[in-house]
């Protein structure tokens, strides 16, 4: 017993300096941009910032006024407005519609006006610098009443919501867990431990994160995600762990055995299980992406961390208390034990007598449930991941309903590098300006429509050409980052130009996001199918049950997805997630983090259940007792484990944030559709059919495994096996 307390000493010792150092990680946190640091828009936005001082603006402040901007009191403040921002040392350029009577800049109805303005810095310094601007600027100047909006304003807020939408899951996610763990092993004390466990995960993880921040930006939802997902991890770790020892600890008395044995077999289990998680999120680092890479390296780190607790010191803390570990039993555990399994046991025999009248509409339900995702749109958020009331999504959307160009500052552009000729600058800006989705271009020889009328504008020749060559603003009749602009984007980039041209701008940027996915995409579900099916392989010595798996998986994820794009690509049951806007497209990001994350988890409960039917099979020789026994055995802990983390998942719908209600929606729903469906109906069915080949490896392909006998005499003496020991029926 001295080497549990040592075991428990170092784990102290481990755990109060990981809670000094991870506490303040929000505050090293970035929104980082989602296009790649090598893309074609990221050069364009670079080249037209440091040639010719012009770019996208990073605030944005919207005045509106009574009487119109143009009267004279109005513009006055508006110039007073535009002189206070220009004056802060943060601010590297300022566009106002005061200063330059750019049309674009004016609403409609002339009561309102924009105030652009770029920001020194990066990323981390640009969103401080908006945080204080738009605290000193929003709000009444003289007639003029101001909103702040923008890229950096937009990414202010996130981080702010962020930051309370994770306080307020856990605060949902942690009573609703210890309830689900007291229905689920009567005990208070064992209810409690999963929920320990969790708590030092998280710790650990954000501890990785802050000396992570040091070496390079990490995305503030990596925090959100890897949080909740390692509380859920290491509660449903802790779940396997400590149910097989209260198993083992009914037939041995002996704690240290009942740890031993539970080590041998769930522990080993678990081992894997972790391993396929990781390599699951490790899939994520191949796409270049800091927001994907950093919620795979923080997701990694929550998962060694939930493995290292349940495999190290829950152990320790099992072999402590022993059989104090059903202390407090709460009163309707009383004669529970006997009963439990018996349902999961008739339900796999039900299943397995039938088994293609279960498996085939099992497998259609799951296909309709997938179709939608077959009309799937890929775009990428903008100011409306934010929930409609907030005050950069308000003023985003004004801007959009008020103004002729969107936002008057989305503009797409092109830029010419040591570009010069004005006659093939003609023609060029003539050939875009008649590119379907064009709404109009401006150039250093005037402005373009596509009904080839040119305006001559004098001041444009200065703004738009240089010494370092010429730029074109692009200015389309679709949203900034919708997927009509992102086409848009891919339709100018294939115009002949009369010289090297690099395009910019949102349409362009989503372009590269999606080049961006598709590239690296094979290779990711390449590496994901390998290493899970290489995993199973090794766990079970048994490729057709590796195989297997992976189609399951495929299956349960291709029903979640279709689910994604019913309700947030179309708008279906918001009620049910929580109001968000809908945009007509989901973010390209997410169901790549969802596949990553949920493909790990799928096989967790996958590598759980083979193992034990393995177990079985070992023991009796055939495939009906086998895997009837392992459903009986696992059933009811696989319920629990999935409701558990379906509710930590799901409490992230109560974000106001789009991509982090999806994500959570999303792993909710593949984790309830996996522990229902799947391992309820379609694996019993398909094992079943599958008979004695479940069992092949190239090694017994011989025929050496038992032929399966019939179903109900199995059945029977294995039911009689069951009763004679209440030990097997107590499972959970």
């Amino acid at each position: 017993m001295s080497r549990c307390w040592i075991v428990l000493a170092l784990a102290a010792a481990v755990f109060v300096p990981a809670l000094l150092a991870g506490h303040d990680v929000h505050r090293h946190l970035v929104l980082s941009g989602t296009v790649p640091s090598d893309a074609q828009s990221e050069r364009a936005e670079e080249l037209l910032e440091e040639f010719f001082g012009a770019g996208a603006p990073h605030l944005v402040l919207l005045a509106s006024g009574t009487p119109s901007v143009d009267h004279p009191r109005t513009a006055a403040a508006g110039r007073r407005l535009a002189g206070r921002l220009a004056a802060d040392p943060a601010v590297v350029r300022v566009a106002s519609y005061w200063d330059g009577g750019d049309p674009a800049l004016r609403a409609r109805d002339g009561h309102g006006a924009l105030v652009a303005a770029r920001l020194a810095g990066d990323d981390r310094q640009r969103v401080e610098a908006a945080r204080r601007l738009a605290g000193e600027l929003a709000g009444r100047h003289g007639p003029l009443t101001v909103r702040a909006t923008g890229e950096s304003q937009v990414r202010v807020e996130i981080q702010d919501r962020s930051d309370a939408d994770l306080r307020t899951a856990e605060l949902i996610a942690a009573p609703l867990t210890l309830v689900i763990l007291l229905l689920a092993f009567g005990s208070v004390v064992a209810a409690l431990l999963p929920v320990l466990v969790g708590g030092l995960a998280v710790v650990g993880a954000m501890a990785a994160l802050r000396l992570l921040c040091e070496v390079t930006e990490v995305s503030v939802f990596a925090m959100s995600i890897a949080s909740l997902l390692g509380f859920a991890l290491a509660v449903d770790f802790s779940l396997f762990v400590l149910t097989r020892f209260r198993e083992e600890l009914t037939a041995t008395r002996d704690p240290r055995a009942a740890v031993a044995v539970t080590m041998r077999t769930t522990g080993r289990a678990m081992a894997y299980s972790a391993a396929t998680v990781t390599l699951s999120l490790s899939a994520l680092l191949l796409f270049p992406f800091t927001m994907l890479r950093s919620i795979a390296f923080g997701g990694i780190a929550i998962t060694v961390m939930a493995a290292a607790c349940s495999l190290v010191v829950l152990p320790a803390v099992l072999a402590l208390l022993g059989r104090r570990v059903d202390a407090l039993a709460v009163p309707w555990r009383r004669g529970e034990r006997r009963r439990r399994g018996a349902g999961w046991f008739r339900v796999a025999v039900a299943v397995m007598r039938r088994p293609l009248l279960v498996a085939v509409p099992t497998a259609l339900l799951l296909a309709v449930l997938a179709s939608p995702f077959l009309g799937a749109r890929f775009g990428t958020f903008d100011d409306r991941v934010l929930p409609p009331q907030a005050p950069a999504a308000q003023a985003a959307r004004q801007l959009r309903q008020e103004f002729d160009v969107p936002g008057g500052v989305g503009a797409g552009f092109v830029v010419l590098p040591g570009f010069h000729d004005r006659g093939a600058l003609d023609r060029y800006a003539r050939h875009l300006a008649v590119v379907p989705g064009v709404a109009q271009v401006r150039t250093a020889t005037g402005v373009y429509t596509g009904d080839a009328a040119v305006r001559p504008d004098p001041r444009a020749a200065a703004r738009f050409a240089g010494d370092s060559g010429a730029w074109l603003s692009v200015a389309g009749v679709h949203e900034p980052y919708s997927v009509a602009n992102a086409e848009l984007a891919r339709a100018l980039r294939e115009v002949p130009a009369p010289g090297p041209a690099l395009v910019g701008g949102p349409g362009a940027e989503l372009a590269d996001l999606r080049q961006g996915i598709a590239g690296p995409l094979p290779a990711a579900l390449a590496v994901v199918a390998a290493a899970t099916f290489a995993l199973v392989t090794a766990l079970t010595r048994r490729v057709v049950l590796a195989a297997k798996a992976l189609l399951m998986n495929v299956l349960s994820l291709g029903a979640t997805f279709g689910m994604l794009v019913y309700v947030f690509q179309d708008g279906h049951l918001r009620s049910v997630v929580g109001d968000f806007a809908v945009t007509g497209s989901i973010d390209a990001l997410v169901p790549v983090m969802i596949f990553c994350v949920a493909f790990g988890l799928s096989m967790d409960y996958e590598i759980f259940l083979l193992s034990r039917i393995a177990e079985e099979h070992r023991r009796t020789g055939d495939t009906v007792t086998a895997v009837a026994g392992g459903l009986q055995h696992t059933g009811r802990l696989f319920t629990s484990a999935a409701l558990i983390f379906a509710v930590v998942m799901g409490a992230m719908t109560t974000s106001s944030l789009a991509p982090l209600k999806m994500l959570g929606a999303g792993l909710a729903v593949a984790v309830l559709l996996d522990a229902t469906l799947i391992r309820t109906l379609l694996v019993p069915a398909v094992m079943r059919l599958a008979g004695r080949a479940n069992w092949w490896t190239p090694r017994t392909a011989s025929g050496a495994h038992r032929r399966a006998q019939p179903l109900r005499p199995r059945v029977a003496r294995w039911a009689m096996t069951a009763t004679r020991r209440p030990r097997t029926t107590s499972e959970t």
